[in-house]
């Protein structure tokens, strides 16, 4: 978590405009009802150039999630592709995290968003590490929340919609409260869903282990490119229901996903867990040789600036 670095321009409905005019009314539909769904990809600096890591997927899941909430959004997956490229290249940045978000904009009120129209936006800008500069090496302390994750059928985890993460913002705000960097979510029904902002595996005996999309995770794409990646090379990889004291006996735990890539866990409500972990730490190079173009079986996955 840090502030935003400020660079020249943010593309908003097809154009390019200058950062600062990248303004919306304060009656926007979407500000007063969390009518909103968005995505977080970051582009590496590479072997060969800069390069959206699994950019085309993002936001072929934008435009899902905006399917699903009835938001129909005015421009496909490769012009949302092409458009979040042309903004890296017009702020000349080589690395940079990248926000696009459809949103129901100025024009309607009431919880009916229907007759809103569809505003589009992609900004970028230069972000490190979000759980703090040690956490990649030496890994975050964790706490459940008491705060359950939102039942699948009250907000899905196939929508990354902004509403669904009020939910997320209160139970990192209890977790860092009392001194943890992270919280993790419990379902309804008391298994293990997710992170605050990540989706949460853990490795016992060799094997990894991961929740169902069931129980109410995100469908996380770095989630989907660690379970391809330890496949690839040979672990086996579980996705099943987990209870909380599973995660306190395990002997690593790691987070997933665009902003905390893969983050180790070594504590978790103060339990102390064997982490970074020698898998934990194979995958976390594996993935980010792959993100910077170093393993060219897993070109596919990169956007080229």
């Amino acid at each position: 978590m840090a502030a935003i670095v400020e660079v020249d321009y943010i593309w908003k409905n097809g154009a390019l405009v200058p950062w600062a005019e990248a303004t919306t009314h304060v009656l926007t539909h979407a500000l007063h009802y969390g009518t909103a769904v968005f995505e977080g990809v970051r582009c590496y600096k590479g072997e060969n150039g800069s390069a959206g890591f699994r950019l085309f997927e993002h936001m072929e899941r934008l435009v899902q999630s905006g399917k699903i909430i009835m938001m129909d959004i005015p421009f496909t997956a490769e012009q949302l592709t092409e458009a979040a490229l042309e903004t890296i290249r017009a702020n000349k940045l080589e690395e940079c995290y990248v926000r696009p978000l459809a949103f129901r904009g100025y024009g309607s009120m009431g919880v009916n968003p229907t007759a809103a129209p569809v505003d589009v936006i992609i900004a970028v800008w230069p972000w490190g590490d979000y759980l703090g500069d040690t956490a990649l090496k030496e890994g975050v302390s964790v706490a459940i929340s008491t705060w359950r994750q939102r039942s699948v059928n009250a907000l899905p985890g196939a929508v990354k919609s902004t509403a669904s993460y009020l939910n997320s913002g209160l139970a990192n705000i209890e977790a860092v409260g009392h001194g943890y960097s992270e919280a993790v979510l419990l379902n309804e029904n008391g298994y293990i869903a997710e992170g605050s902002g990540e989706n949460i595996f853990i490795v016992k005996n060799g094997i990894i282990s991961t929740p169902p999309l069931s129980d109410g995770c995100l469908e996380g794409l770095t989630r989907d490119s660690i379970i391809t990646i330890a496949r690839d090379l040979g672990y086996e990889v579980q996705e099943r229901s987990l209870v909380r004291t599973e995660l306190y006996t395990a002997d690593e735990v790691f987070f997933t996903g665009t902003a905390a890539e893969v983050t180790p866990i070594n504590a978790v409500d103060r339990r102390r867990i064997g982490s970074p972990g020698s898998v934990t730490l194979a995958l976390q190079e594996r993935f980010f040789n792959i993100a910077k173009g170093r393993v060219p079986e897993y070109d596919h996955w990169l956007a080229k600036v």
